[in-house]
């Protein structure tokens, strides 16, 4: 999604070094790999080890590439020891669940189809969203939910999981979104009434706005000068985070901002890059995901 505007805001040179810090299944990756000559190197990351092993049997041969089972908050370790001194000269992210990990009823992202309960990005970590339910107390499902899920009936969807919690363990997306469907009595139309209840979940237990916000502090920290920051977001809580990193780097410190010398730990760190973009008609009609993707580009400053 938005794979060539994404690519034309990185600017990419073909000797440079660069960051895919959400591989998927190597969509931007193969781009990037096609625009870069021999001598440029791409290090590509994904918390999900399915799409590592995915990736390398599909690049098996590419020896410009560095596939590595990481989150966002590791880029800049990363980075350090694989770059071997080479200025980075872009990192991308693409925000939020991949559609592998949609399609696939075993990972449990999705309400349409019945698989575990499960949601998280790395199986390999953490807890299933199934075991933090069955602990959880009512206010802090109540809070998940209304704060990433951004769900008005909050209270109500909390309230009937807690109920029906106490009679068996909530094992199944099929069962979580039969209890949320019969709480929340309206949805906006051609939305499922588990659409805000099933983001809100995902994005807490994989702590999606914490990696994001450590993610583009080590992409800034790791960008050489005139170095290109490009972030897609699908939903309002990614792309606020992304908007105000961005403007907050961008701008010098308000609270110096009136001295005459301004330190230099004070100046603005990052440019930004043309105005937010949005996919174009024919590219929602190929793929309606796509409809609330939005890209955000900065460049680093000296």
């Amino acid at each position: 999604m938005l794979a060539a505007e994404a690519l034309e805001g990185l600017a990419l040179e073909a000797g440079g070094y660069y960051v895919d810090a959400t591989f998927g299944r190597g969509g931007h990756s193969a781009l990037i790999l096609q625009a870069l000559g021999r001598e440029g190197r791409l290090l590509a990351l994904d918390r999900d080890p399915q799409a590592i092993e995915a990736g390398r049997r599909r690049f098996a041969d590419e020896m410009r590439l560095t596939l590595v089972h990481a989150p966002f908050a590791e880029l800049g370790a990363l980075v350090s020891s694989h770059a071997h001194d080479r200025p980075c000269r872009g990192v991308l992210f693409d925000l939020g669940v991949s559609s592998p990990q949609l399609d696939d009823p075993q990972r449990g992202f999705s309400f349409r189809a019945d698989g575990p309960l499960d949601m998280r990005m790395d199986p390999t970590r953490g807890v299933p969203v199934s075991a933090w339910l069955a602990r959880a107390s009512l206010d802090e499902i109540r809070q998940v939910i209304a704060t990433f899920g951004e769900e008005r009936f909050a209270r109500r969807v909390a309230q009937a999981i807690v109920t029906a919690r106490a009679e068996a363990p909530l094992l199944r997306t099929a069962e979580l979104a039969r209890i949320v469907a019969a709480a929340v009595r309206t949805r906006e139309p051609g939305k499922h009434p588990a659409t805000r209840t099933f983001q809100g979940l995902r994005m807490y237990i994989n702590d999606e706005l914490g990696q994001t916000e450590q993610g583009l502090a080590a992409a800034l920290k790791v960008l050489s000068p005139g170095g290109r920051l490009a972030a897609i977001s699908f939903h309002s809580l990614e792309d606020r985070a992304v908007k105000n990193f961005m403007q907050r780097e961008s701008q010098v410190d308000p609270a110096l901002r009136r001295l005459p010398v301004v330190p230099v730990e004070a100046r603005p760190r990052l440019a930004l890059v043309g105005r937010k973009v949005r996919p174009s008609e024919a590219e929602i009609e190929r793929n309606p995901r796509a409809r609330s993707a939005l890209l955000r580009v900065a460049a680093r400053l000296p």
